[in-house]
C-alpha cells in the first residue's frame, strides 16, 4: 500500500460525553494532553486514544474532540508526502477541498477534502 490510513478522529460538539461513551463502549483510554490543530477540535479538548492495538502489534491510532462550533463527523487520514499536493490531485479527481493544509502545534499539516459522492477523507504529513 503506498499511502495507509495513519490516524481516525471521531469529532463531536461535547467532545468529553463522546470519550466517556467510547471508553465506556470499548475499554478506551485518552490522554488530553496534547494539543491539536484548533482546525480540527478546540486544542485543549481533543484526546488521543491510548494505542489500542491487536496482538501482532497492528491497529490505527485516532483521537476524539471537537468543541460546540465543530459539526459532528468521523474521519480517518491518509499518510501522505505533501498534504497541498494530495489535495490539489483530490480536487483534480473531482473532489472539493473543506480544510487545509493547516499545521498542528505538534508540526504535522492536515487537510480534508470530499470525494466526489460527499464523503469526508484527511490527509496528513510532514507538509
Amino acid at each position: 500500500m503506498t499511502n495507509p490510513v495513519v490516524h481516525f478522529e471521531i469529532i463531536g460538539q461535547d467532545p468529553q460525553k463522546l470519550r466517556d461513551y467510547f471508553a465506556e463502549l470499548f475499554g478506551w483510554r485518552f490522554d488530553t494532553s496534547a494539543p491539536v490543530a484548533e482546525a480540527v477540535s478546540e486544542p485543549s479538548d481533543y484526546g488521543f486514544i491510548d494505542r489500542v492495538t491487536t496482538p501482532d502489534g497492528g491497529g490505527i491510532p485516532g483521537g476524539i474532540g471537537g468543541g460546540a462550533r465543530y459539526p459532528s463527523h468521523t474521519i480517518f487520514y491518509v499518510g501522505v508526502p505533501d498534504v497541498e499536493a494530495a489535495l490539489a490531485k483530490a480536487e483534480r479527481l473531482g473532489g472539493k477541498r473543506q480544510l487545509g493544509p493547516a499545521r498542528a502545534p505538534t508540526g504535522l499539516v492536515i487537510g480534508h477534502f470530499t470525494d466526489p459522492e460527499g464523503n469526508l477523507i484527511g490527509v496528513a504529513g510532514p507538509a
